[in-house]
């Protein structure tokens, strides 16, 4: 009869597995793909760097949960922005806002996600997620044509160009480690981003009341 783990087995491999893919998640953040090698990852979760397979068969492996957990908060979080009551071009205007702050709170691991130097199957998974970005703009984008509070548009054009132009302004200054992320950098910059996915949507702000 094959061995079978016991409840508690389980649980403690899954605690394990867990507590390395968040420090996993901390080294990207700090250090970026390239330099998260599994000895750096193995170091700061506390183990030996064998162990480290025990639970993804590849440093890649182990990139792309990494990736996965992290943006699929992102997408989460916009969700239920884009999703919340109110009028289509605020709940945009909010999902944008609320996007770019949250990549001002964790600077390494935004840019990270948004476009940071990766190995192909980190790539592969950063191309998946934003088809969901652009999904969950065209929808509230649809949403707004439909009620006339934007103008006529094809939704997947116009969203697809959201979501490049917000990655295109952020990775600069998420990149630059000299930038100031708070306070008096981020507030204007912030402002000029929600502007100016409001021109792309053809809406003017405050005309929505």
């Amino acid at each position: 009869m094959a061995y079978r783990k016991t409840p508690a087995e389980l649980a403690r491999l899954s605690s394990a597995r867990e507590h390395l893919i968040q420090q996993a998640t901390d080294v990207v953040a700090e250090v970026g793909w390239a330099q998260a090698s599994v000895n750096a990852v193995a170091a700061a979760a506390g183990i030996a760097a064998g162990s480290v397979y025990q639970h993804f068969p590849s440093k890649a492996a182990l990139a792309v949960e990494v990736f996965r957990r992290a943006s699929g908060r992102e997408v989460e979080v916009l969700g239920e922005v884009l999703r919340s009551p109110g009028d289509p071009v605020e709940r945009l205007t909010r999902g944008v806002e609320v996007f770019a702050r949250r990549s001002f709170e964790r600077r390494g691991l935004a840019y990270a996600l948004l476009a940071a130097p990766a190995e192909p199957a980190v790539g592969a998974e950063r191309l998946e997620y934003r088809r969901q970005y652009r999904a969950l703009f065209a929808e509230v984008v649809r949403e707004g044509v439909a009620t006339g509070v934007l103008p006529a548009q094809n939704p997947e054009i116009t969203a697809a160009a959201l979501t490049g132009a917000v990655g295109e302004v952020l990775a600069d200054p998420l990149a630059d480690p000299l930038a100031a992320a708070e306070g008096d950098f981020a507030d204007p910059l912030i402002s000029e981003l929600t502007a100016m996915s409001l021109r792309c949507l053809g809406a003017v702000r405050g005309s929505t009341g």
